[in-house]
């Protein structure tokens, strides 16, 4: 009975380990791509401050490209730095958040494997195979 209830826990266990490791990591996929859109905002911003406020500048959008004023695409540029800022600051709590319910998840494994040496060893016997 104690036999079927440590299995059972192993695998509560085991289905939160994977579904949280699954959200780590796409957590840390959105940072990477928020990264990577602050750094272009942040390139784009200083190739357009070294431009002259006279120079005609161009809007992409889609196929088509847009005469716009530079202080508008600064101004654009600028938004989409700040955002970019603000979501790294909001993924990295999550992360954090994340991390922390991963060591408590491995503590939880830790434990029920040391109160059940044989569920260990037919945990093993299973992932040899």
């Amino acid at each position: 009975m104690a036999d079927e209830a440590n299995r059972m826990a192993f695998i509560e266990i085991q289905s939160r380990m994977i579904e949280t490791t699954g959200k780590l990591k796409q957590v840390q996929n959105q940072m990477r791509t928020k990264e990577g859109e602050r750094k272009r905002a942040y390139l784009t911003r200083e190739e357009l401050s070294q431009l002259s406020d006279d120079t005609n500048t161009y809007k992409s959008i889609g196929k088509a490209f847009i005469l716009e004023p530079k202080s508008v695409l600064l101004n654009e540029q600028e938004q989409k730095y700040k955002d970019s800022e603000t979501a790294i600051n909001s993924l990295q709590v999550s992360k954090e958040y994340l991390e922390k319910q991963m060591a408590e998840i491995e503590n939880n494994l830790r434990e029920l494997l040391q109160q059940d040496p044989g569920l260990a060893h037919q945990i093993m016997s299973m992932s040899v195979m």
